[in-house]
């Protein structure tokens, strides 16, 4: 070994039934852990830190109090340097940012128009893929006719959002101009919380009222904060 390599744990020292790739093989993706998936992406780990740990590491966000994909997910959104902090050299962080691109291809290609919408699990899913990187606030919203069809997504707002000052007639005119029978909008929260405040719950109920009077179903109102975190404002009642 030349002075200046470093030793690595790779996957070929664990014990072959508790490797994850051979474990895929055998049983199927379904059965891996969020962790043991990364560290098939990592392949290596580094000097005192074998490829489970530095994948279980990648999971963790101690100064947010973070764990699982919720994790990781904020921590791709500053890309490079921060896979950097976290031990990764330049080929496992681009192989880590473009498996989590493609996961968002995937999500957003779940989504087409045309497609019965779903439940609002899925929907809350594929924006949150879409809305994880965005450090500013943006607004938006599915439209879907009358057999319940996603006819088109829309971004209505972004940066500097005052949910107070603004007006439901956007999100209206958009929905009569598809031909939309009901509409779902969504926004996001940069702060990493998805309770929503008071200004948007005023505004929900503001839109609902205005939807109604246009023949337009307000079917939901979701906060995304990325990852799994996200608020429906119909389960939570303030629809």
């Amino acid at each position: 070994m030349r002075g200046n390599d470093r030793p690595t744990t790779t996957l070929r020292e664990v014990p072959s039934e508790e490797r994850p790739r051979e474990r895929l093989l055998a049983h199927g993706a379904g059965v891996l852990s969020d962790c043991e998936l990364i560290a098939i992406f990592l392949r290596t780990g580094h000097r005192g830190c074998s490829v489970v740990d530095l994948a279980r590491d990648l999971l963790y966000d101690e100064g947010r109090g973070l764990g699982g994909l919720p994790a990781l997910a904020l921590l791709v959104e500053h890309d490079l340097p921060s896979l950097r902090r976290k031990g990764l050299g330049d080929a496992k962080a681009a192989t880590v940012l473009a498996a989590v691109e493609l996961a968002r291809r995937l999500a957003k290609a779940q989504l087409p128009e045309r497609r019965p919408l779903g439940n609002v699990a899925a929907v809350a899913r594929y924006l949150n893929l879409r809305y994880a990187r965005l450090d500013q606030e943006a607004m938006g919203a599915i439209y879907v006719d009358v057999r319940g069809r996603i006819i088109s997504e829309r971004e209505h707002f972004v940066g500097g959002l005052d949910r107070a000052s603004v007006e439901p007639r956007a999100v209206l005119k958009e929905a009569l101009r598809l031909g939309a029978t009901a509409v779902v909008i969504f926004h996001n929260h940069p702060s990493g919380d998805p309770e929503p405040s008071p200004e948007d719950i005023a505004f929900t109920r503001r839109l609902s009222r205005a939807a109604a009077a246009v023949g337009i179903d307000l079917v939901d109102h979701l906060v995304l904060a990325g990852g799994r975190r996200w608020v429906s404002l119909r389960e939570r009642r303030l629809l």
